[in-house]
C-alpha cells in the first residue's frame, strides 16, 4: 500500500513537473524572442499596365427665362446624349447620373440690385467604356447629341488583382533583397521574417481635364485620346528577426 501510493506521488509530481518545464521552456522562446535584434525594412513593386477602360464624365447645361423651361430643354438634350451613347455601344449599367443642378442667374449691374436673367440647369453622367479603340467616338457622339460638357476622362482597370499580385511579388522581391544587404553589411544573419505588412495599391488615374465641349475641334476624325500606362504600387515593410 505504501509503495502504491509513493508511485501515485511520483506520478502527481512528474505531471506537475512536465508542464512547468515546457512553460518555463516558452517563456524563455519567448524572451529571446523579444531580445534578438531586428530590422524594419520597407520595398515597393510596380508594374506598369496599359488601361483597359475609361471613365468619363460628361453632361449638359442649358440655360432658359424660367426653371421649367431650363429642365425641359436639359433633358430633351439629355434624353439624346444617352441615345447616342446607347448607340456607340454603352451598356446602360455603364451609365450613372453623377450631378443634377438648377440655379438662377442673376446679373450684378454696378450700384443696382441683382436682377433675375433666368435659370440654369445641368445634368451630368458618369459613363464607363470598356472599349478604348472606340472613345474617342464616344466623346464626338456624345458631343454630337448635344453635350456642352466634358468634365475629364480617367483611365484604368476593370481587374486590378493580377496587376497587383505581381507588384506585390516583386515588393518580397525587394524586401528580402534589401534585408539580405543590411544583415551582410552589419555582419548578422537573418533568421526570419517576424511581420510583414502592406500599404498602396491599385489607384484610379485623376480624369484628365478638358475645356468646355463647344470649344472642342470636332472636325475631321474622331478625336484622339491616349491611354498611355497606369502605374500599379504595392508598398510593404516588414520586420526581420537576426542572429549574430
Amino acid at each position: 500500500m505504501k509503495a502504491l501510493l509513493r508511485a501515485s506521488a511520483l506520478a502527481l509530481t512528474l505531471a506537475v513537473a512536465v508542464p512547468a518545464v515546457a512553460q518555463a521552456q516558452t517563456m524563455s522562446d519567448m524572451h529571446a524572442q523579444m531580445t534578438a535584434p531586428t530590422f524594419t525594412l520597407s520595398a515597393s513593386g510596380e508594374v506598369r499596365i496599359a488601361p483597359d477602360m475609361a471613365t468619363i464624365t460628361t453632361g449638359v447645361q442649358t440655360q432658359a427665362a424660367t426653371a421649367a423651361e431650363a429642365m425641359a430643354q436639359n433633358r430633351t438634350q439629355m434624353n439624346q446624349v444617352v441615345a447616342a451613347l446607347r448607340r456607340q455601344g454603352i451598356e446602360e449599367r455603364h451609365i450613372q447620373t453623377s450631378g443634377l443642378n438648377l440655379n438662377a442667374v442673376y446679373d450684378y449691374p454696378q450700384n443696382e440690385q441683382p436682377r433675375l436673367r433666368g435659370y440654369q440647369a445641368s445634368n451630368q453622367v458618369t459613363i464607363q467604356v470598356h472599349d478604348l479603340d472606340g472613345l474617342g467616338q464616344a466623346i464626338d457622339a456624345v458631343v454630337a447629341a448635344g453635350a456642352n460638357q466634358i468634365n475629364g476622362v480617367a483611365f484604368g482597370l476593370s481587374d486590378p488583382r493580377a496587376a497587383e499580385d505581381q507588384a506585390r511579388r516583386a515588393a518580397v522581391r525587394a524586401l528580402q533583397a534589401k534585408a539580405q544587404l543590411y544583415a551582410e553589411a552589419t555582419g548578422m544573419r537573418l533568421v526570419g521574417l517576424r511581420s510583414l505588412s502592406e500599404g498602396g495599391g491599385y489607384q484610379p488615374q485623376p480624369p484628365v481635364m478638358y475645356a468646355r465641349a463647344e470649344a472642342m475641334d470636332m472636325g475631321g476624325a474622331a478625336t484622339p485620346v491616349q491611354g498611355g500606362e497606369l502605374v500599379v504600387r504595392i508598398d510593404i515593410s516588414g520586420v526581420y528577426e537576426l542572429s549574430r
